[in-house]
């Protein structure tokens, strides 16, 4: 297979939490530590950020807006309107609710919406030294807009919470702490948005695969797609056989996330982060890239129905 790998942004710190809006044709993603959310769009190549009051985990857009989003905002989930443009006002329009307000040292990191638009979003304890993190403190959380969303707390003991995605024909909810070094499933009720039936489906020290499980998504032939921090690469493997299938190097020691986009969703966006973890990481590290060529396509991203 010929694919070929493009640099599409300069670099970040920490980016983060790539989302495609099918419909405004354009990606959203973070950078954690700079505290800003990104929009890029391809058919112009223009950039567009903008700075929050906190360290930001994900950006989902909000369903039937093009200016709404929810963020993962330190412990908060925020509701805010931002109008894309450079260095443009954030106005938080509600709080949902902090979370973890007894173990303060966490923060919120990775989140997503369900294929119904229910928000999962998850903890990650305090990273210090850079690449030490408190165990077990984190946990993973679940608002749905059609119950008034609440918070709840479904699972607990997480170091770092990390990817998601859905497979609804295999009912099934794949889901990465990052420290297991694992990729867990779950079988699913997407009625109600339950998981339940923990499993393993792919393991990093069993198949000699260095690093560890950042962010993932999954294409239309159910197949995962995970980003490896400090492998260089995004594996795609196949949780129903737990085999590994392809390794898609990336020139950035740090991949962080990874989602499928553009008009045919058959573009693999990447981010990437530049922490000085065993060593300077120099440019282009941190960038986000774009994968073309691999032949798959994804499913469109899902918004939080408010």
């Amino acid at each position: 297979m010929s694919f070929k790998v493009e640099k599409i942004s300069e670099p970040a710190v920490l980016g983060e939490g790539p989302h495609w809006d099918d419909r405004q044709q354009c990606l959203y993603y973070v950078s954690i530590h700079e505290k800003t959310i990104h929009k890029y769009v391809p058919a112009t190549g223009d950039f567009f950020k903008t700075q929050l009051d906190g360290r930001v985990g994900f950006v989902v857009p909000i369903d039937g807006t093009t200016d709404q989003f929810v963020v993962g905002v330190e412990r908060k989930f925020l509701v805010v309107r931002w109008d894309g443009a450079e260095g443009s006002k954030v106005d938080v329009l509600k709080e949902l609710g902090e979370v973890d307000q007894d173990v303060p040292t966490t923060r919120i990191n990775d989140g997503k919406a369900d294929p119904r638009g229910r928000l999962f979003g998850g903890t990650m304890g305090r990273e210090d030294p850079p690449g030490e993190f408190q165990p077990k403190i984190g946990s993973l959380f679940r608002i749905d807009g059609s119950k008034g969303c609440t918070i709840e707390k479904v699972a607990t003991s997480v170091t770092v919470s990390n990817g998601l995605a859905w497979d609804l024909k295999e009912k099934a909810f794949y889901y990465i702490d990052s420290m297991d070094r694992k990729v867990r499933r779950y079988d699913y009720d997407i009625e109600t948005g339950v998981f339940s039936n923990l499993s393993y489906v792919f393991d990093f020290e069993k198949n000699n695969v260095e690093g560890f499980p950042d962010g993932m998504t999954i294409d239309t032939d159910g197949n995962l797609w995970v980003a490896v921090f400090g492998g260089s690469c995004v594996i795609k493997i196949d949780p129903r056989t737990q085999k590994l299938l392809m390794k898609v190097p990336i020139p950035a020691l740090q991949v962080t996330s990874v989602t499928f986009g553009g008009p045919n969703l058959d573009i693999l966006f990447v981010t990437t982060a530049s922490m000085n973890i065993g060593g300077e990481q120099l440019p282009p590290c941190g960038s986000t890239f774009m994968v073309l060529g691999l032949g798959v396509k994804g499913h469109p991203n899902y918004n939080f129905k408010l």
